[in-house]
């Protein structure tokens, strides 16, 4: 029960993604209660939001994968209350086994508050 997109959990953030292109997209507007401080998200939660979009572009490609490594940059805070864009897109692959990822927010004026690297790991999901 996914916290990031599955409907059947009760505290979850229910995501719905696309792929537009070569890029994956959700859109989100946190609540009250995803404050960090106030008026802004927590960025514990914008990573999760980043995390998730960047892993939606693989499952997309039909790959399992595991986060193995993530950076997230944050130049403004995030307000809560507004539909936030996140999107996600490869920037190079690996011995179809190493996945480099990026993602950003964008917010309704176009401005980009936080970006995020991430390498993805193929899995076998059987062996978990």
């Amino acid at each position: 029960m996914c916290f990031g997109c599955s409907e059947r959990n009760p505290i979850g953030l229910k995501l719905k993604f696309t792929m537009d292109g070569d890029k994956c997209r959700t859109e989100f507007v946190a609540g009250e209660e995803h404050q960090g401080w106030n008026g802004y998200m927590h960025g514990g939660l914008i990573a999760a939001l980043m995390d998730e979009t960047m892993a939606w572009w693989l499952w997309f490609k039909d790959i399992s994968i595991m986060t193995a490594e993530m950076t997230t940059r944050y130049s403004l805070g995030v307000p809560v209350n507004i539909k936030l864009t996140v999107e996600s897109w490869c920037e190079e692959e690996k011995r179809d086994r190493l996945f480099f990822m990026a993602a950003r927010i964008i917010l309704p004026d176009g401005k980009v508050p936080v970006t995020a690297k991430a390498k993805f790991l193929r899995i076998d999901p059987e062996k978990l």
